[in-house]
């Protein structure tokens, strides 16, 4: 067991920020991240305890370092904003591409079936409206 660390400095704690942000965002999640992060903000102080708690337990399985700076950022309520506000940014920002490849995937499949039409049944003239005179 390492020496428990009482302290974070304001560049760990943005560092520990965006990477659980992005963590969460890169596998669709961030939706429900912000919703179980808002529901349980009040009790922000008392999960962070209850995360020194369970230390020995939870060094089996996280790097003890990490896992007590991400304690020691849910102790501050300006950190854990700042987490559901970056988590909400990022998640923006993926859709954001996500739709913008949706929207092309969209008309490059409206395009060939134009297309398919068209080389089907031939065009008609520049309206398609063309009548015998």
């Amino acid at each position: 067991m390492n020496d428990l660390q009482v302290t974070i400095t304001e560049e760990e704690a943005h560092a520990m920020i965006d990477k659980v942000a992005r963590f969460v965002a890169e596998r669709g999640m961030a939706s429900a991240g912000i919703l179980v992060t808002e529901s349980l903000r009040p009790l922000h102080g008392i999960g962070s305890q209850f995360m020194y708690l369970v230390l020995p337990f939870a060094e089996v399985l996280f790097d003890s370092k990490k896992y007590q700076q991400f304690a020691l950022m849910l102790e501050k309520e300006e950190y854990v904003r700042e987490l559901i506000n970056r988590m909400d940014e990022l998640d923006e920002e993926l859709n954001r591409e996500r739709r913008k490849k949706a929207r092309l995937l969209r008309q490059r499949r409206r395009n060939q079936i134009k297309a398919f039409f068209h080389r089907l049944f031939g065009t008609k003239g520049k309206s398609g409206n063309d009548k015998d005179n």
